[in-house]
């Protein structure tokens, strides 16, 4: 048994390294950092129970190994990896202060929702898995915010998005889907300046719904470069359905030139909200370089699967972020990653 799990989870650190979009292939991505762990507790039974000393080196050897490269994995997101984006005092008229969540379409907790949002009191808040009950019960929050985009729909992936800030334009899109909208719209700060937020919630990989990853990479990729062809303050926010880690978020970060907050500061995990052994972050906010952090924040829970997050970034007059480049191959290969996502739905409405 000690055999069989030590050569599964040996393996498990390494089939993310398969640039495949099978479900069954990115659902590794998620949990490095448990993988991380039960390698260190293979690793400690080999010690303990082993009887053979030449197995018991060549698995602990092994196993070394993949939790050498799962700590590499993981290490950026904690306090010992690099920080990708400066802090810097928080500035209400030249910042942005948001809160986003996945409420979870059945969970009829609406009051802890709408309490949270008024102790909160962000300039923005965005949350999907909205059907008309969750758009009925998120009324009150109509005198606070003034400016609104509602896309309520029976199939968790509504969506809804309040304002104190004005929307000055804003568009609702399905980039690859034509049942999962996301939302693009351009908002005035308190200075008058203009910034543009990216409103997302592309298919997870998982079977009975999307047995790959296609659609959702190609969503997070198209985001990705109309955020980098955008001369204006950008934000990307949502709940993208992977990993900060994964490949595809790494090819995302390059490809849109933004910044990653949690980065050299701490997982900040949002899903699973009721299982705190299998926990990782699912929802995300990526600032453009224009941004400096001025604060991150898993909040409490909503009767929801996922945690709310709640982020505050001001505008620096000089650029805080330490942002990433694709490279030509990596150009190449998010196009790819785009049309592939725009054959696999034609194929699919034929």
């Amino acid at each position: 048994m000690l055999t069989g799990l030590s050569a599964f989870f040996f393996l498990s650190s390494y089939i993310p390294l398969i640039k495949l979009d099978y479900w069954w292939i990115r659902i590794f991505d998620y949990p490095r950092f448990q993988k991380l762990i039960i390698h260190l507790l293979l690793i400690a039974a080999w010690w303990l129970f082993g009887e053979d000393r030449t197995e018991n080196l060549l698995w602990t050897g092994l196993l070394g190994l993949g939790a050498l490269y799962l700590f590499f994995q993981v290490v950026p997101y904690t306090f010992l990896g690099k920080k990708m984006i400066t802090r810097v005092p928080y500035d209400p008229q030249r910042g942005i202060h948001l809160m986003i969540g996945n409420v979870y379409q059945y969970n009829r907790h609406f009051e802890k929702a709408l309490s949270l949002i008024r102790q909160r009191d962000p300039d923005l808040v965005f949350l999907v898995e909205t059907d008309q009950a969750w758009a009925d019960a998120l009324v009150p929050l109509h005198e606070v915010y003034p400016n609104r985009i509602l896309a309520p729909l029976e199939n968790t992936y509504g969506l809804v998005l309040y304002s104190k800030l004005p929307i000055v334009k804003h568009s609702i899109n399905h980039l690859v889907d034509e049942d999962i909208p996301s939302v693009e719209l351009d908002l005035k700060l308190r200075n008058g300046q203009i910034i543009t937020v990216y409103a997302i919630h592309p298919t997870p990989p998982v079977p009975g719904e999307n047995p790959t990853s296609t659609d959702r990479d190609a969503e997070i990729l198209i985001v990705g470069k109309k955020s980098k062809e955008n001369p204006k303050p950008s934000l990307v926010i949502g709940d993208l359905n992977d990993v900060a880690w994964s490949y595809t978020t790494s090819l995302f970060l390059k490809i849109s030139e933004t910044a990653d907050p949690r980065r050299g500061r701490g997982f900040f995990s949002t899903f699973h909200a009721k299982v705190p052994l299998f926990r990782w972050p699912l929802d995300h906010v990526f600032l453009s370089k224009h941004f400096g952090l001025s604060s991150i924040k898993v909040l409490r829970g909503i009767g929801s699967d996922h945690f709310p997050i709640e982020l505050r970034a001001t505008l620096t007059a000089e650029d805080t972020a330490d942002t990433e480049d694709a490279s030509p191959e990596e150009e190449v290969e998010a196009r790819a990653k785009i049309i592939k996502g725009h054959e696999n739905q034609r194929a699919d409405q034929d």
